[in-house]
């Protein structure tokens, strides 16, 4: 079959290119240099801002007592009265046994079960929060499972100072110490409110999961 001189060019020039060394785009990518820069000093810092950023909402507490005194305060503040809970040392701290601000607060129902339509707050742990994304990773593990996540207009997640990673493969590592080979049946990383902006490039908050979503940070290690 001849080939037609206009065809030949193009083979002719193809071969020329591939036989010349091909410069890399990203030199300086290459090899061990991180891809993105080195973490901060104070994680918690830069996790607060970028949360904030994603229209997420941050509350740094010295302790236990200090969160307790906080979510009452902002749940008078915001009118919740129904929330789901089904994290035992989350009901211990906020039981008026343990933080006697609780009995002022008596109409705030904090409780491991209601009807989804009473829901007004999720408040729940979870496994880390990574600090380069402003991300909460929560999984099937934790006690309060998959629902309250998702189905709560609000979530508020409380996380303690060993909790905080850098990056997701940090994550993943402290997922790996803590569970082995039994990993939960899902996994997923919740960076701010749910929001999108499919339709007509509008932003819409609360669209596949919490319209808001709060962070308390509590400045001490993980209870066991």
């Amino acid at each position: 079959m001849k080939i037609s001189p206009a065809k030949e060019n193009i083979l002719k020039r193809i071969r020329n290119a591939l036989s010349q060394p091909v410069p890399l785009p990203f030199p300086q990518s290459e090899g061990n240099s991180p891809v993105f820069a080195p973490p901060p000093e104070n994680l918690d810092v830069h996790f607060a801002e970028t949360f904030v950023k994603l229209n997420g909402k941050f509350v740094y507490c010295e302790d236990v007592q200090t969160f307790g005194k906080q979510f009452f305060t902002l749940c008078h503040q915001q009118g919740w009265k129904q929330v789901l809970c089904r994290e035992t040392h989350l009901l211990t701290w906020l039981s008026p046994d343990t933080l006697p601000h609780a009995s002022s607060m008596a109409t705030i129902s904090i409780a491991p079960d209601m009807a989804l339509d009473q829901i007004e707050v999720a408040l729940t742990g979870c496994e880390c929060l990574v600090a380069r994304t402003a991300s909460v990773v929560l999984s099937a593990g934790q006690p309060s499972g998959r629902m309250p996540s998702v189905f709560a207009p609000v979530h508020v997640v409380v996380a303690f100072a060993d909790q905080l990673v850098w990056d997701i493969r940090d994550a993943l590592q402290l997922m790996k110490e803590k569970y082995g080979e039994s990993w939960p049946s899902m996994c997923t990383l919740h960076t701010g409110p749910s929001r999108t902006s499919d339709i007509e490039k509008t932003l819409v908050m609360g669209a596949h999961g919490p319209r808001e979503m709060y962070v308390f940070l509590i400045d001490q290690p993980l209870p066991h």
